[in-house]
């Protein structure tokens, strides 16, 4: 009974955070007239059936990488349960935290060992960081900074400079984490679980030190495992992770095709990686309130019409979160019960 308690509270809190940015944003700028200029159309429904195709395209791409890193020992059903099963815990806890750790127990639950769980668990945080620390520079490259970054016409100088410059911060932290962990798995295993037992062999951090330990001992034991892994492996891992993301960032893509039709699809793409390279450090669960702001201020010169930016906000959201949170609600207590975990 506690479990279901605790689990609704972790479902209700993100939701309702969500739900008061949006209420708020809506009572500022939106009127029930504003539905009537809303395009429904063929090309509507089509679009949001891309839309649905590319959330569909990030679900199989995570369950592949999955399979892929653990061998095929996950089947595919049992690959997809824990990708939603992450994707959940990602929307329920803060950004900065993610679904990542918890993969770990769900692998070990559908029968992966505590060890390999735990190397899977490095690898996918290292392509996902460093698909991250690739994509922002490369948008910037390809489609300018400018294009990027210059979004409020000089009307809202300070946001454009705010955003500017916390992306860069957030590339910075991102680029160092990729690093640390690619030294970590890959170069000096040996070496960074020293210096992490050492670290926490100090007084005051102590209380840590057996679950540190134990952090030191899957660094070595993953990077045993994965030196012996060919480019071909690797290979199938980075196309799994780039599928993944690039359909996420498609769905805003799809969006835009059904209700801004005139707006440039790769700008619209290029904005995708920086706004989810933002969201990587929102304090918020599944960064509620923040993604809805971010998406009205960053988007807004490309739709032009304040009450169609929160449209195509409010749908991104349902797309891209609150779906997850239906489906988790869902998954999480069958599995649970299943395994008799309750």
């Amino acid at each position: 009974m506690q479990t279901g308690r605790n689990l609704t509270l972790r479902i209700l809190l993100p939701l309702a955070i969500g739900i008061a940015v949006v209420v708020w944003l809506f009572g500022r700028e939106f009127s029930l007239s504003d539905l009537a200029r809303v395009p429904w159309s063929g090309r509507t429904v089509w679009a949001l059936s891309l839309a649905l195709l590319a959330v569909t395209g990030r679900e199989f791409g995570l369950a592949l990488r999955f399979r892929v890193l653990t061998d095929g020992r996950l089947s595919a059903m049992a690959a997809l349960r824990v990708t939603m099963m992450c994707e959940f815990t990602s929307a329920i806890t803060p950004t900065t935290a993610g679904g990542s750790a918890m993969s770990v127990w769900f692998m070990h639950r559908e029968g992966i060992s505590g060890g390999r769980a735990g190397s899977v668990m490095l690898v996918t945080l290292l392509l996902d960081e460093g698909f991250m620390a690739l994509a922002g520079p490369l948008v910037i490259v390809l489609l300018g900074s400018d294009a990027l970054f210059g979004f409020s016409d000089g009307s809202g100088a300070a946001v454009d400079q705010g955003i500017r410059a916390a992306f860069w911060a957030v590339w910075g932290v991102t680029v160092v984490w990729t690093a640390l962990l690619f030294v970590a798995i890959i170069l000096k295993p040996a070496a960074m679980s020293a210096i992490i037992r050492r670290i926490f062999s100090c007084r005051w951090l102590r209380r840590w030190q057996k679950k540190m330990d134990g952090v030191a001992a899957d660094l070595s034991e993953a990077s045993r495992r994965l030196r012996g892994m060919g480019w071909r492996w690797w290979t199938k891992a980075a196309v799994a992770t780039a599928l993944s993301w690039i359909s996420r960032f498609l769905v805003v893509n799809a969006l835009f095709a059904a209700f801004v039709p005139e707006a440039p699809q790769m700008l619209v793409l290029g904005r995708q990686a920086i706004v989810w390279l933002l969201l990587t450090v929102s304090p918020t669960p599944g960064g509620s309130g923040i993604s809805e702001w971010l998406f009205t201020t960053y988007y807004g010169d490309l739709v032009g019409d304040r009450s169609m930016t929160l449209v195509v906000a409010v749908m991104w959201r349902i797309l891209t979160y609150y779906i997850y949170l239906a489906a988790g609600a869902v998954v999480i207590p069958a599995w649970s019960r299943k395994r008799n975990l309750q």
